[in-house]
């Protein structure tokens, strides 16, 4: 179940030739895989592309028709394998991942494939999450691409320009027979437009019809000498039929300017952050109009040189707008113009950050630099984001940071509270953590967790402390993570060199990290995958002796299986399942079901939680011990009492954990449990009358005890 349905969205994807297709960048992305003729497609979910993955997955029925195979893969590695492929057969084939650390996990295969080379074109889509609104390490695609020898393409940032790279991308691929990147930035997955489509293809040659006559070509295999001559290859075939074909189709692009002493080299994914800054300064105007002459690297490597020889020759001084850092493209370019005794002065780095994302008010600072470097004589016009960004830099010491947390009733909070609990009784333990959800777990209030190596590497990350302890390691890791490698580099790794460690696999039914995708251990029945297979199973299958299931809400019995695995004689590996569905999933799910019936004049129920305001004690040790954020504070309502009491607010989804934390920490009784009927029988409403007046006359009576005792 993803957090978003593209059910009706992908019937766009069968819009004709000549018809006007409108929508955001990650379905514009798909259909221009099927007007290529692609035969298969894999990936793994993950931002800023787990889009593109539900999309391809609720476009089943469109893709069975044209004849291509869709997996959602285990693991990026496993869907860069699929590639294998296009090896030997005329076979289109794509495959899609977050970058940078979705291809580090599928380095392996990746670097197999660019070094045998392709039959069919391969296109691997990575959504570089880089910048602000980045999740991971600040690193960038572009050495992989460098040290594979793969061409690494970033169109600018509309969807015309963004079809026409995939279509691109594949002829690419075949005329170079290597594997090509295509790098989509946050803001080109969901950017908005239109385009002219054209007629889905079918593939030239199914995988039916590869299966049955199959090709074996021994100089494709990366075993010596042929992967010898495969770096030769790369030299002098590949790379000069890339670059020919770049030249020829003309995928860089040359914007004209006014004027010919000075002009820019950007990246094409950063052309519209590039043009919206210079509209600003008066060098450009919202139609794509510019004073200065700009050369768009829609291929980001590898660089033509005659190419930009021919761009930069005859200027005084050229800027380039290259996001990140090492600054390859900067150092290449140097080389290009020296070799060519060019003496253009490139700017780059210099007056551009060496790090960080390139805003708009970061691309002004920059262009103005250059300017006034490049002429003299240039006068930049007031900025009236000025005063706003004075503001925020004297503001910013005062505010205090918001980090990011768990949903509302999410049922991995109980989990840390009990590892919270468990810690206040015995100590500090050595906690590895690990990617998903549950990684906001270091962040106060639980303030649990000392390090995370990667997604499903919870267990490994704690592998160098496996040694004779009073305290045994406590690694972390998510049914996604654990699905994704931690079986076998964790629990798998454990079991071969005998750890006593404790694994905590959080078990809320989906890879909610990436968007609420199904997995091989949820519990719903899907179409086209094959679901309910138990964690706990799996672990056993593999040597784990000590492994147990425990429903996360039950704080009792999580503190009493989390004393047990770390108190406990038992040797060997430990696994606790700490199992309940995703509350954001549940909630998606629920809510329409629930809407409709209350407006359909159906009795239903809800349960909420709240706190007493006259037993609470303002102690707030329940908050310390929960952090939801329906649980917060408000006025006392005893003018002799000086601290807030706590309270639920409406957010409440009424999972019980507030409560349950309340009790099992011996806090005080103030929680209570509140049920609210919606469209009320005869029945309800008569009950609800005699516990009102028993109530009213049991407070009247309290009421006239405190005034006599008064």
């Amino acid at each position: 179940m993803a957090e978003r349905s593209f059910k009706k969205e992908v019937e766009k994807l069968r819009i004709p030739a000549g018809g006007e297709f409108s929508g955001e960048g990650i379905l514009a992305v798909t259909k221009a895989l099927l007007q290529s003729g692609v035969a298969y497609v894999g990936g793994y979910q993950g931002a800023p592309i787990s889009h593109l993955m539900d999309v391809l997955a609720d476009a089943q029925d469109i893709l069975g028709e044209l004849g291509v195979h869709f997996e959602s893969s285990a693991n990026e590695a496993t869907a860069a394998a699929m590639a294998a492929a296009s090896v030997n057969y005329p076979l289109r084939g794509a495959v899609t991942f977050k970058s940078t650390v979705g291809t580090n996990v599928a380095s392996d295969a990746l670097a197999n494939l660019a070094s045998g080379g392709v039959t069919g074109g391969v296109v691997v889509i990575v959504g570089e999450d880089y910048g602000e609104g980045s999740s991971i390490m600040q690193e960038r695609s572009h050495a992989f691409a460098m040290k594979s020898q793969m061409w690494l393409l970033d169109p600018r940032p509309n969807l015309p320009s963004i079809v026409s790279a995939v279509e691109q991308a594949f002829e690419l691929s075949e005329a170079s027979n290597t594997p090509v990147f295509l790098e989509l930035r946050l803001r080109a997955c969901h950017v908005y437009g239109s385009f002219t489509a054209k007629d889905n293809a079918r593939p030239k040659m199914s995988l039916r019809e590869a299966m049955e006559n199959p090709r074996r070509n021994l100089e494709r295999i990366v075993l010596p000498p042929a992967s010898f001559q495969h770096e030769r290859e790369k030299v002098e075939e590949r790379w000069p039929a890339a670059i020919d074909y770049i030249r020829r189709n003309k995928l860089n692009e040359l914007f004209d300017g006014e004027r010919e002493d000075i002009g820019i080299i950007v990246q094409g994914g950063l052309y519209n952050a590039l043009l919206r800054t210079m509209e600003r300064l008066g060098l450009a105007d919202a139609f794509g109009g510019t004073q200065l002459p700009i050369y768009v690297l829609n291929v980001a490597y590898p660089l033509v040189d005659d190419e930009i020889n021919d761009f930069c020759r005859g200027k005084s001084s050229v800027l380039l707008v290259e996001e990140g850092q090492p600054n390859y493209i900067e150092q290449a370019i140097h080389a290009i113009l020296r070799k060519a005794n060019i003496g253009t002065r490139l700017h780059g780095k210099d007056v551009l950050p060496m790090a960080g994302e390139y805003t708009s008010q970061v691309l002004r600072r920059g262009l103005v630099g250059f300017m006034r470097e490049a002429d003299p004589s240039y006068r930049a016009p007031e900025d009236p984001m000025q005063t706003v960004a004075t503001f925020i830099d004297e503001v910013t010491p005062h505010v205090p940071n918001r980090p990011p947390g768990m949903c509302t009733g999410c049922p991995e909070r109980p989990v840390f509270a009990s590892l919270k609990m468990l810690q206040e009784e015995l100590g500090e333990f050595h906690v590895s953590a690990d990617i998903g959800c549950h990684l906001f777990s270091i962040l106060p209030p639980f303030n649990i967790g000392n390090t995370t190596m990667g997604y499903g590497l919870g267990a490994a990350g704690a592998a160098a402390f496996n040694t004779d302890s009073d305290k045994p390691a406590i690694a972390i890791m998510g049914d996604g993570g654990f699905w994704h490698n931690g079986l076998t580099s964790g629990i798998g790794n454990a079991v071969f060199n005998k750890s006593d460690a404790l694994t905590i696999v959080v078990d809320n039914n989906y890879a909610a990290a990436t968007g609420g995708q199904d997995l091989l251990s949820s519990r719903g029945e899907t179409k086209n995958r094959s679901t309910q297979h138990p964690i706990e199973k799996a672990v056993r299958g593999v040597g784990v002796e000590w492994a147990k299931t425990v429903r996360t809400y039950d704080i009792g019995e999580m503190r009493k299986a989390l004393k047990e695995a770390v108190s406990g004689t038992s040797k060997g590996p430990k696994v606790l399942v700490a199992q309940s569905e995703c509350m954001l999933n549940k909630q998606r799910r629920e809510k329409p079901l629930f809407a409709k019936a209350v407006t359909s004049g159906a009795r239903v129920t809800q349960e909420r939680f709240g706190v007493d305001e006259e037993t609470c004690t303002g102690d707030h040790a329940c908050i310390r011990l929960s952090g939801c954020p329906s649980l917060t504070i408000k006025p006392n309502p005893d003018p002799l009492k000086r601290q807030p009491v706590s309270y639920v607010d409406n957010s409440c989804v009424g999972c019980g954990n507030c409560g349950e934390v309340a009790h099992e920490a011996v806090l005080c009784p103030s929680f209570y449990k509140a049920e609210l009927v919606f469209n009320p029988t005869a029945l309800d409403r008569m009950l609800w009358r005699l516990r009102s007046s028993i109530i009213g006359f049991l407070q009247r009576r309290a009421d006239r005890r405190r005034l006599r005792a008064a």
